[in-house]
């Protein structure tokens, strides 16, 4: 009895490996549509009840009173009706150098709810308001 090799799962490999490239590509070229290159924050000085809005630029650390803010990635869904904003933030407190942490927020955060991973500090609340381009 001779045997015979199955060659057709190689080629579905084949052909199944190509699609996922193509799709990925797909994918990656239009997820850089919603990227922003800035975000604006909101602000709240919990102690004078001031409100401030600020813009950074991704990747850059601004410094806002004693907290340091730094921007690594921002996104806005592709849905207009519900616009959803997330971005990636670390947030260090300049005047707590004792502490063993070195960041006090380090995390996604969502425009429509804050709460899911909160931003904990006892001086200022963070919201993420836009994700500009």
């Amino acid at each position: 009895m001779k045997l015979k090799k199955n060659i057709q799962p190689g080629k579905v490999k084949l052909v199944v490996f190509f699609i996922l490239i193509v799709f990925n590509n797909y994918l990656s070229s239009e997820e850089s549509i919603y990227e922003g290159n800035f975000i604006e924050l909101k602000v709240l000085d919990k102690v004078s009840s001031k409100n401030y809005k600020i813009n950074i630029k991704i990747g850059e650390e601004k410094v806002f009173k004693n907290i340091s803010i730094k921007p690594l990635k921002c996104k806005n869904s592709e849905f207009d009706d519900n616009p959803e904003i997330i971005a990636y933030l670390q947030v260090k407190d300049l005047k707590n150098i004792g502490n063993d942490e070195v960041f006090v927020f380090n995390g996604w955060t969502f425009s429509s709810s804050p709460s899911i991973n909160t931003f904990d500090h006892p001086v200022y609340d963070l919201w993420l308001t836009k994700c500009l381009s």
